[in-house]
């Protein structure tokens, strides 16, 4: 009986520390749950601390309101082109499909246009977009189809405000240059046309290319029509380049107007779609193609809310004084 003990005894003695040592690799050997990847894709210039990304910041609150935490349950990719440049978004976008992200969020038209052309399988959801089925983002807005959809900042009557706007803040004004992608519909223009025309001003429309835009040669050509403003379209290849258009004219002291909620622009006015709003609604889309819906079914929707900025040190610089009114409109004014 002594002997039989013994025995058990040293058997427990050789088997336990093996137990021990076996258990915890059978348990790293577990395979760990794959986080979801989101991949987002910003034109223009990266955020930096001094000039974050509303629509970014936004998102990722979002994202946190619907219960999703960086490194916990979900991870987030973001990519900018390399010095804020169009030609480099493909790259960008490509870059995201090798890391194989689940979703990919696009920021402006041609980010957009860069990611739907990176891959046909992962879903994209895009916003501040002015005309996707013109831009052959989707084919239908209500149906998308494909593995496209998001959201759209067209306001027809996005015109008329910011040119009534345009019109208070700078008295005597007459003459609008209006600036845009020569590659790109004339529909925002021809709304800036239409309404200009019942403000009783007159407009030039003034074009670049892209990817290599001649932006002095455009402010030059606005001062040469005698405008007494600039308004600068949200189109795809004009974003990336609006600080450099803030700057070449205010050197002209000529007052621009961005048509989007750009705060880091440097112009002196922006009136269009609140970019953090877009955030908001991008990540209420990633949420549900996360849990099972297909891209292609979710309708292109509008976001219509808009925020005006007015910034007086672009104001000083050329010269100019923003009656008070206007500046109450203001939802941001930068000193």
């Amino acid at each position: 009986m002594k002997r039989h003990i013994a025995l058990f005894s040293w058997t427990l003695a050789v088997t336990l520390p093996f137990a021990a040592v076996i258990r915890p690799s059978l348990s790293e050997a577990q395979p760990s749950a794959k986080l979801p990847r989101i991949g987002y894709l910003g034109a223009g210039f990266a955020p930096t601390p001094t000039s974050p990304s509303s629509g970014f910041e936004s998102f990722r609150k979002a994202l946190t309101d619907l219960g999703y935490v960086e490194g916990q349950n979900i991870i987030i990719d973001s990519r900018w082109p390399e010095g804020g440049r169009a030609d480099r978004l493909p790259g960008t976008a490509a870059e995201l499909v090798s890391l194989k992200v689940d979703v990919i969020c696009a920021s402006g038209g041609i980010a957009a246009r860069a990611a739907k052309s990176a891959t046909t399988n992962i879903p994209i959801v895009f916003a501040v977009v002015v005309d996707p089925v013109g831009f052959d983002l989707v084919a239908n807005r209500d149906r998308p189809g494909g593995n496209v959809t998001g959201f759209t900042t067209f306001d027809p009557q996005q015109a008329r405000k910011q040119l009534g706007i345009l019109k208070e803040a700078l008295q005597g004004l007459a003459r609008v240059a209006v600036l845009g992608q020569a590659d790109i519909s004339e529909l925002l223009y021809k709304e800036n046309e239409h309404h200009a025309r019942a403000l009783g001003l007159e407009t030039k429309y003034i074009t670049v290319q892209i990817p290599n835009p001649d932006l002095e040669g455009a402010v030059e050509a606005a001062k040469r029509e005698r405008a007494d403003a600039l308004v600068i379209l949200n189109h795809p290849g004009i974003g990336p380049n609006r600080r450099r258009i803030a700057e070449l004219a205010a050197k002209q002291r000529l007052p621009t107007l961005f048509a989007g909620s750009v705060e880091d622009a440097g112009g002196l006015i922006s009136y269009g779609t609140n970019l953090a709003a877009t955030g908001q609604r991008m990540a209420i889309y990633v949420d549900k193609i996360l849990k099972g819906t297909k891209p292609g079914d979710l309708p292109v929707e509008a976001v219509s809310s808009h925020v005006l900025i007015i910034n007086l040190k672009t104001a000083r610089e050329i010269g100019v004084t923003i009656p008070s009114e206007v500046l109450k409109w203001a939802d941001q004014v930068i000193e």
